[in-house]
């Protein structure tokens, strides 16, 4: 590290030792080595904090007028104590100035200059009282040595961070900080060495207050957000590794509660980054973004902190990866999900972006979706067949995610028809009507023909999903005509998939409503002979067409109800070869639409 020597003329005739008690630092025990002398005694005690030291007042006026006006201004006839424990920098520095005074030579270096300077002016020894003075000097250091250099900027202002509000009225910590950006802006356009961005990791030392003024003279330079970026990237991962980097949590299973000191300065320094952020929305990676949002979730920062991660992830969620969107979801230990809503908010976001252009270039959002959306919704599908297997994961969550993603940005459905069938998978115990919600996100006609044959043969969809593919298979096979031509004749399918799929459900009540007939009659016949007489005597009845009392009406009601009951009567849809198509219908799904 550079230095500047002052000169070591002969020790002056001193006596007397340094005096103090077993906290004295190692700084004030060599005091006592250029102190020490057997022809002139101390006559002043100086307290700097606990550490005190017998000087020469004749010494120590001569260089410092700040001591000269206590001298004077005492009321003690002779002042043999003086308390200077507000002197910036403390004993460490205080020892250099009276080394000054006494004229022993010692280095001035970047580490200690803006202390040095911030004490010549407490203690005034300016070059106006006397010349060549400790002001001057230290002026001289900064000027040609410590302000000559990027690092040499960033040291001195990491130095002032102690040294407020003294430094910042000297205006050092400004002198540092316009040094510091213009150097930067032009190692960031013509790198001096490797590797290129050496300088954000020097920068990384400050503290979050000193960084941001650095950041903010970056942006009033006019730097390039990509510059302003890679400063802040190298700050986050370095005050907030654990959860941006190592995505550890720090502890996130430990005892720390949210009101804990390190959480609360986890959250204060990341709100603090995140204000810091560069205007151009894309000059961040969104992996990166993912991560402070995380972590924002975690330490429970503000609503308008993580609004604004939301919207800056929104804005570029096309080139969001299913890990980006993971890591907004699951804990840090991976083992349970963390926060949908933020992921739903992200997608919204996107999705009502993608409509206003759409209505701006007059087209139908419905129907044409960008190349971005389309992105979108693949991603989108595969994130919902990683959370899927979550057993704490709702089907309100489930859906209310897929259904955010147009319909028409999924040209085929399979990736979220494997998503669907994963959480079905997952949570066995779903009834049919669960099911069923579960599997509205998706649209069976929509299906590749793998995709068919494999909804058709699976027993964990609902019947009418099955039907769904089934009729779609039956009609191709029927017509004889490729694939992309049948998209038309779905809608008209899907339709009468609707209706049979009513008829279906209708045929169970009455499925029902005949075993119960049954009952009844089984009752009656063990009711007795006169029973059985009255029931023969309705019968015969019924049977005749008589007009008394109709007892009889409930089977031929029924019988008109399963007259209605063929679900190819608005078309014939020829199904002799549905069975032929190796489609594992099981015993329990015919038993469902059978009426006996």
């Amino acid at each position: 590290m550079q230095h500047q020597a002052l000169p070591h003329p002969p020790p002056p005739p001193m006596a007397s030792s340094v005096k103090g008690n077993s906290r004295l630092s190692i700084a004030m025990e060599r005091t006592g080595q250029w102190i020490f002398s057997q022809e002139i005694p101390s006559d002043v005690m100086v307290e700097v904090g606990e550490a005190n030291f017998s000087l020469h007042k004749f010494m120590l006026v001569a260089k410092s007028n700040h001591i000269r006006k206590l001298v004077l201004e005492s009321t003690e006839p002779d002042l043999t104590r003086i308390n200077l424990s507000d002197i910036p920098g403390g004993p460490e520095t205080f020892e250099k100035a009276a080394k000054f005074c006494y004229g022993v030579n010692f280095e001035i270096t970047v580490q200690n200059v803006a202390a040095l300077r911030c004490a010549a002016e407490y203690l005034e020894m300016t070059d106006k009282y006397c010349d060549n003075n400790l002001t001057g000097r230290t002026e001289d250091f900064l000027t040609q040595v410590a302000l000559s250099s990027l690092s040499g900027a960033i040291v001195v202002l990491k130095s002032c961070e102690e040294l407020l509000p003294i430094s910042e009225d000297l205006k050092i910590v400004q002198r540092c900080v316009d040094v510091a950006t213009s150097k930067a802006s032009i190692e960031a356009s013509f790198p001096s060495r490797t590797p290129t961005n050496w300088w954000t990791e020097e920068l990384a030392i400050l503290d979050i207050e000193f960084f941001g003024r650095f950041i903010t003279a970056m942006k009033l330079r006019g730097a390039k957000s990509l510059i302003v970026a890679s400063a802040i990237i190298t700050y986050a991962e370095k005050w907030l590794r654990d959860l941006v980097r190592d995505h550890s949590g720090t502890g996130a299973n430990s005892a720390f509660s949210d009101d804990s000191d390190l959480r609360i300065r986890q959250r204060e320094l990341l709100e603090a980054i995140v204000s810091l952020l560069p205007s151009e929305k894309a000059a961040l990676p969104i992996n990166f973004l993912c991560c402070l949002l995380r972590s924002a979730t975690f330490v429970k920062a503000s609503s308008a902190c993580k609004t604004e991660l939301e919207k800056r992830i929104s804005v570029i969620l096309e080139h969001v990866t299913v890990d980006d969107l993971l890591v907004l979801s699951f804990t840090y230990d991976g083992e349970r999900l963390f926060d949908l809503e933020s992921v739903r908010k992200i997608i919204s976001g996107f999705v009502e972006k993608e409509k206003s252009v759409a209505v701006f270039n007059a087209g139908d959002f419905r129907e044409v979706c960008s190349a971005a959306m389309v992105r979108v919704a693949k991603t989108v599908d595969a994130y919902l067949g990683e959370i899927a297997p979550c057993v704490d994961l709702s089907i309100s969550k489930f859906n209310g995610i897929a259904n955010l993603v147009p319909k028409g940005a999924r040209k085929v459905d399979d990736d979220l028809y494997r998503a669907v069938d994963i959480y079905l998978k997952a949570h066995p115990n779903l009834d049919e009507i669960e099911r069923e919600k579960v599997c509205s996100v998706m649209d069976a006609l929509k299906l590749s023909y793998e995709a068919r044959v494999h909804a058709s043969q699976n027993k964990r969809l609902p019947v009418q999903i099955v039907l769904h593919a089934l009729y779609y298979d039956q009609l191709k096979l029927r017509s004889g005509v490729d694939e992309n031509d049948m998209m038309q004749d779905a809608v008209t399918t899907r339709s009468q998939v609707q209706q049979d799929v009513s008829l279906a459900r209708e045929n169970e009540s009455l499925r029902t409503e005949l075993l119960r007939m049954k009952m009844y009659i089984t009752d009656l016949q063990k009711s007795g002979p006169a029973a059985k007489g009255s029931l023969g005597s309705a019968t015969t009845s019924s049977g005749k067409g008589g007009g008394g009392p109709r007892k009889g009406t409930f089977f031929s009601s029924v019988s008109k109800k399963l007259g209605k009951l063929n679900p190819f009567k608005q078309g014939s849809k020829d199904t002799s070869n549905i069975m032929d198509e190796g489609v594992d219908i099981t015993k329990p799904r015919r038993r469902r639409f059978s009426i006996s």
